[in-house]
């Protein structure tokens, strides 16, 4: 046990910040010595989606926990990077303070903006003027492609209909979709597996414009669809049981008669 450290009660940023960099140092953890932002960046992604899944659920004590699961990627990041000596969590700090700053003249400067609207165009222009993007394309550009490809395609789609790239309604959309899921069959058809990949392609993309004009978020409506699918598959699987049934080996009939059941809960 390394005697400099004391247990207390309770920590705060600062203890968080000591103990990984005493976890990184000479003496430390083999594993923490050994990470780096590329061996670890998945666990942040992993980190930040079991938080949304404890917003999701409503459990403040596992989103305190969570929270702090995704703290620590911040801190450890920034350890990694203090011990090279390029910037430490302060400076991380000081840069996004200054930029909510900038980004909310409405309230640190003499800009009016009395709707969430008003809001939320001062910051695109805020961010746009930052980061030098003079055209709506560079802004598309802009969006990370780390993002899940349904929220980047989301988004994609939200900043062409700023500059009036959009359909007048839903219809519109839903016509777009008809159009491309038709291509795909063609594509189908055909035989051409390249062809028929990117006019699937087509079809997620008009899919996720579809959910825009609804309003909802494409990504948590998918995910709505996968428990629904898992959930319906459960009692697909529990009435096989009952019924004797091996779905492995089950007629596509049989199977289809269970789901139809299943879709009457």
């Amino acid at each position: 046990m390394n005697l400099d450290f004391e247990f207390k009660q309770s920590y705060s940023v600062e203890d968080l910040i000591r103990i990984v960099a005493m976890l990184r140092a000479p003496g430390g953890c083999p594993w923490d010595i050994e990470q780096t932002h590329e061996s670890i960046r998945s666990n942040f992604i992993e980190e930040a989606y079991e938080a949304a899944e404890a917003i999701d659920t409503g459990d403040k004590a596992l989103l305190c926990e969570e929270l702090g699961d995704v703290l620590l990627q911040v801190v450890f990041h920034c350890q990694m990077e203090r011990e090279i000596g390029s910037f430490d969590l302060d400076q991380v700090a000081d840069g996004i303070c200054k930029k909510l700053i900038l980004r909310h003249p409405h309230v640190f400067g003499e800009v009016i903006a009395e709707t969430s609207a008003e809001v939320l165009r001062n910051w695109d222009s805020i961010k746009q003027k930052s980061k030098g993007q003079k055209s709506q394309t560079q802004a598309m550009e802009g969006i990370s492609s780390a993002l899940p490809a349904l929220m980047r395609s989301q988004k994609i789609q939200q900043k062409a209909a700023k500059v009036g790239f959009d359909w007048t309604d839903i219809s519109g959309a839903v016509e777009k979709l008809d159009e491309e899921v038709l291509e795909l069959k063609q594509a189908i058809s055909s035989g051409d597996t390249a062809h028929a990949q990117e006019e699937l392609g087509d079809v997620l993309f008009s899919a996720v414009n579809a959910a825009r004009f609804l309003g909802c978020d494409a990504e948590g409506t998918l995910e709505a669809a996968n428990k629904k699918f898992i959930r319906r598959f459960a009692l697909v699987e529990q009435a096989a049981k009952e019924a004797g049934l091996d779905m492995s080996s089950a007629s596509l009939k049989e199977l289809d008669a269970l789901w139809e059941k299943a879709k009457e809960v």
